[in-house]
């Protein structure tokens, strides 16, 4: 990587999916700094889950890279062929990768305390009792500290999707990424999640957004994307891109959803 982009966290590069004959993603490039958010904005079916999937390699790339943290993920380099890794040593990249959900994916046979155990335990080897004072210390940090014993089906929408966030932090991340973390939330429920989700953008956490919530990306993110039809259209700080579009797309966009 180059000096001027030693801070850069997230580096997607000519990203291109394609499932079957149909392209997905269409060169896409994107480079979010360390401790920024980067809200990703769109049309339904314009890329932006596929290019979450693709970061933390869910998806296998058609071309292009991604890197975390200045390592390449899902393959390594030889000269000049990307040689793809084995799923063990993709399982290793990912546990570095957080993601969240639309739709939880919580354990329902687990208590709240043993999905967020889980992972540390199976994934990085953290004993047990470790793992389980970690969970209960992000329970505290989401507001859920007293449902450590609860089953999922016990929570609200809005208490599993806190979980799924505290989940993902038990890896201690490199980044989070977050599908559209609301969009499976009634109404009431979506401030409580986007609450945790702020607290984590101030204590400088690395973050990836796919959301409808133009409020929520105007308050918090450092750098707003606006893709369509598998393309980056348009990028740059809220203030730019949500008041001041450049591009029509965009702007037909925003007098939907605003």
């Amino acid at each position: 990587m180059s000096e001027a982009s030693s801070d850069v966290m997230v580096d997607v590069r000519g990203l291109r999916k394609s499932f079957g004959a149909q392209e997905v993603l269409r060169g896409v490039d994107l480079q979010v700094r360390a401790g920024e958010v980067t809200v990703v904005l769109g049309p339904s079916g314009s890329g932006k889950s596929t290019l979450l999937r693709s970061i933390n390699h869910l998806e296998k790339l058609s071309a292009g890279t991604v890197s975390i943290d200045g390592e390449l993920i899902g393959y390594r380099r030889v000269g000049n062929r990307l040689h793809e890794l084995r799923e063990r040593e993709v399982l290793r990249q990912r546990a570095r990768i957080g993601f969240v959900f639309q739709n939880f994916n919580l354990f329902p046979h687990l208590t709240v305390v043993e999905n967020l155990a889980e992972a540390p335990v199976h994934a990085l080897g953290v004993p047990l009792a470790e793992a389980r004072a970690l969970a209960e210390e992000l329970l505290a940090r989401v507001g859920l500290a007293e449902r450590a014993d609860a089953y999922p089906r016990q929570l609200s929408g809005g208490q599993q999707q806190r979980i799924a966030i505290a989940r993902a932090l038990a890896l201690r991340p490199k980044v989070l990424l977050f599908d559209e973390p609301t969009s499976a939330l009634d109404p009431e429920l979506v401030g409580e999640v986007l609450d945790v989700i702020k607290d984590l953008a101030r204590a400088g956490t690395t973050m990836v957004v796919v959301t409808h919530e133009i409020g929520f990306a105007r308050e918090v993110a450092d750098t707003v994307v606006f893709m369509d039809a598998g393309r980056v259209v348009e990028q740059g700080p809220p203030a730019q891109v949500l008041d001041a579009p450049r591009h029509e797309r965009t702007r037909a966009f925003l007098a939907k959803v605003l």
